[in-house]
């Protein structure tokens, strides 16, 4: 979610009701074979890639097969434990979407259906909340989102849980960080990270000095201490949607560079750096700290294909997987769903 003092105005993007009836294929990107899932409902299929591969395809695949209502912007997602999948992303009070086989979304309401006043403080009234992230853990659903303005950092990140996902059954658990215009970073774009000692860590950040981390109390979701780390940054210049995932024995940092939010002028793309500590320093492929702007880019703009970020990345039975909206050629916001390889260097690509 772009958010600096030359972002053009909400007002051209919202996602509204229109949205909602939109159907869309787009063809490409991830295998369309099947086979039952150990984890999902007997009888439930779900696509497999025949194996992950380890050599980057000649140019940037097209988006996989989605149907149904993919109007999306800044989408997350994660399994459910019947097997299906949730999306939450950018619009009145959290918008969801449904999947029984990550092709087929259908519409399932707002996470807040009646309003979340606690917000209104940050958004000048607006009910569009922004950038969700979803997480499933002990029994519970996660969700980090965020509430600002376009250009302005006054901005806050907040917490609701919920046993079941459903429209109307998240909680508001309160603020997690807040910042102030006086403020050199920016509390938007949230991304939950838990590691395997059972740390949980929250990254988030857009624009002025970058993406930070900070440690969180497990029990309650909110902060540990008052320590932040700063984890990448371009010198006040576009970079926003972290992601932090490990695979092997790295930290792969996800980020987007510069502009959404343009329709088919967006420019954003998704960026990739690693470290061997959570905290960092995070690097790209050709060492340049993503502290000092660097990143390795793993999908730009092709085609009908644009600005593509805000990407979510899931562990799921077939493959990791990379979710992201893009701009189509009319400037519609979509859903974007590839797999992940990764080479002989442990560097990901989308396929």
């Amino acid at each position: 979610m772009m958010s600096s003092a030359l972002a053009v105005p909400r007002s051209r993007i919202r996602l509204t009701a229109l949205l909602a009836s939109i159907v869309v294929v787009a063809v490409g990107g991830v295998a369309l074979t099947t086979r039952p899932s150990d984890a999902a409902p007997r009888g439930a299929v779900l696509p497999l890639a025949a194996a992950t591969p380890t050599v980057p395809p000649a140019a940037y695949p097209n988006p996989g097969l989605v149907t149904g209502n993919v109007g999306v912007h800044d989408p997350t997602i994660v399994r459910r434990p019947n097997g299906g999948y949730l999306v939450a992303h950018t619009g009145d009070n959290i918008a969801l979407k449904t999947s029984t086989d990550r092709i087929a979304f259908r519409n399932a309401g707002n996470a807040f259906p009646g309003g979340a006043p606690w917000t209104t403080a940050y958004t000048g009234g607006s009910r569009n909340l922004w950038a969700p992230d979803l997480t499933y853990r002990g029994g519970r659903y996660w969700m980090y989102y965020s509430a600002s303005t376009f250009g302005s950092n006054r901005s806050a990140i907040f917490l609701a849980t919920s046993t079941t996902g459903e429209s109307g059954s998240w909680t508001n658990q309160g603020l997690v960080i807040e910042t102030r215009t006086s403020d050199n970073f920016n509390a938007i774009d949230p991304n939950l990270f838990v590691d395997s000692d059972g740390r949980w860590w929250l990254s988030f950040g857009s624009f002025w000095s970058g993406i930070k981390l900070i440690a969180l109390n497990p029990a309650t979701g909110k902060r540990a201490d008052s320590t932040i780390h700063s984890i990448a940054g371009r010198g006040g210049g576009a970079i926003e949607a972290p992601v932090i995932v490990k695979r092997g024995s790295y930290y792969y940092q996800w980020v987007s560079f510069d502009r959404c939010c343009q329709g088919a002028s967006s420019t954003y793309r998704v960026m990739v750096g690693r470290s061997t500590s959570v905290t960092g320093p995070y690097v790209d492929r050709n060492g340049t700290a993503m502290n000092a702007g660097g990143g390795t880019q793993v999908l730009a703009g092709h085609g009908s294909v644009h600005g593509p970020g805000h990407q979510a990345v899931m562990a799921d039975s077939d493959a990791d997987v990379l979710v992201y909206h893009y701009y189509a050629n009319n400037g519609t916001s979509l859903l974007g769903i590839n797999l992940i390889g990764y080479d002989s260097a442990g560097w990901p690509f989308a396929y």
